[in-house]
């Protein structure tokens, strides 16, 4: 027999079965010191003091109780007469003495509470007191050759080493094995995750009744599977999330997430430490690249072009720069034409070279109003039977992207200059038009927003957001805004935006199956975005009475003059439109907005500045007329 070998196992065995029976000694083993430690606390010299004097008046009394009771007998004894004064003395005094006798008791019996005795004490003093009388009636009453006597004296002695034994189990600290590759926080976790330390320690931050499975190692970080006992479930569980960072003594910003387990008695804790993302280059863009990175599988998380969808993150999340890889991948290819909206004109200037801008309230109206009527020209062409125009060069997919919602919603609401002026309420009809019928034309919005709320100041229209499929948050600011984009039930199934570190993190839920995992997004900064090849802009061509064509090419490098003809391989604009329509005999602002079909704030607009750049001039009767230099 090898020895060496056989003692190794049986060293192994015995230490792991000790290690499984340490968890169930250990709430006994901390009841114990924390009992022996608050009787420590309570014997100080000051209750020792108070307990001596307690029982020297206790003794008093009791000795003077017992004298008045002897008085009182002789009293009865030297006299019949009950109303005599000798016996009414006894009496009276007996009955004082009585009552001082129950004071200085009670008083006693706190002296005692406040300095208690040790529990070792208390332990001897019990099993003496079940020993001594138990054994000597058991003596008694017990034939002397009956095998079958159990004598209290074995008995105390083995509930004394059964007590020993488990304080020694309770307060033993079973070897933990822990993953080779974990880091020295991930350790430091398991070992508190870990059923050992984790029932001897939970009774004080009011987890009592919930025990670990220990703690296993993933891609993306430590996760536990714990037993909810008695009261607890899920839920209730999940609100101690404070109580349960505290006992594991992890960092504040690591993300844990507490979630519902296989079982209605179980949940799950998942610590974060680290991502499956970790290592992976996400800078830059190039064709098919994916969106971001899953952190907890480290699948490549890809957002398909043609999906309505919604972006929201707080100021400073990496909103931006987690978007410009979906807008380039719009703009990219043949049968794709972007379209930016952004009142706030930093991310539009980037785009120039790429995508059709509007910026003022003016551009917002003009390329939304455009944008209405191509969508309705190609709902005309639709083929019947199927959902969606098929798309090509001549009939490209358009992505609209809305930068800020609600500076966008505030714009629309601005009042309307007079009754020439435009009606810039309009803006947001033609948005909310676009969102509910534009799909089947292939005219897809994007909402980006800061503020994803639907109240009065809020940055999602109600309309809009109706019609969204694929949404997506980077950081937010609130629970309340978390569930605004993902939907009343995101607080239950885990999309807490709110918790998601800055910058570049986000959430994307699309469907069911959907899983509230974080993404790390591609980076995409401005430099990139400008470093990018030109490509066709969008523009919708001027009606005509056999009906419209489509034009794309790419945007003029230099400003046509207004007064410059309008040459065939350059798009109509607005300006040309306005200026032809007067040459060709219209007179007054009514004319020229049924000759062309722009609207009037627009028209009142190019009238302007065709007047003022000379191409145009007025009558004396007011009546529109070309200008010299066009003429």
């Amino acid at each position: 027999m090898d020895w060496k070998q056989a003692w190794s196992t049986t060293t192994n065995t015995t230490n792991t079965a000790l290690d499984a029976l340490a968890p169930t000694c250990a709430p006994f083993a901390a009841w114990w010191d924390r009992e022996t430690e608050r009787r420590a606390q309570l014997r100080t010299p000051e209750n020792l003091k108070a307990l001596m004097a307690a029982q020297r008046e206790h003794n008093s009394a009791r000795s003077t109780a017992a004298m008045a009771r002897s008085q009182r007998s002789a009293a009865r004894k030297a006299s019949n007469n009950p109303l005599s004064a000798d016996r009414r003395a006894a009496r009276t005094a007996h009955k004082a003495a009585r009552q001082h006798h129950s004071q200085a008791r009670t008083v006693l019996k706190a002296a005692r509470k406040n300095y208690p005795a040790t529990l070792a004490a208390r332990a001897v003093q019990s099993h003496a007191a079940h020993t001594v009388p138990s054994g000597l009636a058991s003596w008694l009453m017990s034939e002397a050759g009956h095998a079958l006597t159990l004598w209290p004296a074995s008995v105390s002695a083995g509930l004394i080493g059964l007590n020993v034994a488990g304080l020694w189990l309770g307060r033993r600290q079973p070897s933990v094995r822990l993953d080779d590759g974990m880091t020295a926080e991930e350790r430091r976790l398991a070992t508190r995750l870990d059923p050992s330390f984790w029932v001897q320690n939970a009774d004080a931050r009011g987890l009592s009744g919930t025990v670990p499975t220990p703690a296993k190692l993933t891609p993306a970080g430590l996760v536990s599977h714990v037993r909810l006992d008695g009261r607890w479930t899920p839920k209730t569980f999940r609100a101690k999330s404070d109580e349960i960072r505290a006992l594991l003594g992890a960092r504040t910003d690591l993300r844990m997430e507490i979630t519902s387990g296989s079982h209605g008695d179980r949940a799950t804790i998942t610590l974060r430490t680290r991502s499956a993302a970790d290592g992976i280059d996400l800078t830059g863009w190039a064709p098919g690249a994916p969106w971001g990175i899953d952190t907890v599988t480290g699948e490549p998380v890809m957002v398909p072009l043609g999906r309505r969808m919604l972006i929201a993150g707080t100021s400073g999340s990496g909103k931006s720069w987690s978007t410009r890889a979906l807008l380039a991948e719009g703009s990219e290819y043949e049968d794709h034409r972007l379209v930016v909206i952004d009142p706030k004109r930093v991310e539009a200037i980037n785009w120039e070279h790429r995508a059709r801008t509007a910026i003022t309230a003016d551009e917002v109206l003009d390329v939304t109003d455009e944008l209405v009527a191509e969508m309705h020209e190609r709902l005309a062409l639709v083929p019947r039977g199927h959902d969606v125009i098929e798309i090509s060069p001549e009939r490209p997919r358009i992505t609209v992207f809305v930068d800020e919602g609600a500076e966008v919603i505030t714009m629309a609401k601005a009042k309307k200059r007079g009754d020439d002026g435009p009606d810039y309420s309009r803006i947001m009809e033609n948005l909310g038009t676009l969102a509910r019928m534009a799909r089947a034309t292939e005219i897809i919005l994007i909402w980006a927003t800061q503020k994803p709320t639907m109240d009065s100041k809020g940055g999602i229209d109600p309309q809009i957001s109706a019609q969204i499929t694929y949404r997506a948050a980077l950081a937010l600011s609130t629970s309340g805004e978390a569930r605004v984009v993902f939907g009343d039930d995101a607080t239950e199934k885990g999309w807490h935006a709110h918790e998601l570190p800055m910058p570049g993190v986000a959430m994307l839920r699309h469907g069911p199956k959907a899983k509230p995992h974080p993404i790390n997004t591609r980076a995409f900064s401005p430099a990139d975005v400008i470093a990018l090849p030109d490509r066709p802009i969008w523009h919708r061509a001027s009606s005509s009475p056999t009906g419209s064509t489509l034009h794309l090419v790419k945007a003029p490098t230099t400003p046509a003059d207004a007064t410059a003809p309008v040459e065939a391989s350059t798009p109509e604009t607005n300006r040309d439109r306005v200026l032809r329509a007067v040459q060709g005999g219209a007179r007054t602002l009514r004319d020229i907005t049924d000759r062309t079909g722009i609207n009037k704030g627009t028209v009142s607009r190019e009238i302007k500045a065709l007047t003022a750049a000379g191409a145009l001039r007025k009558s004396d009767d007011g009546m529109l007329l070309p200008g010299r230099e066009a003429a």
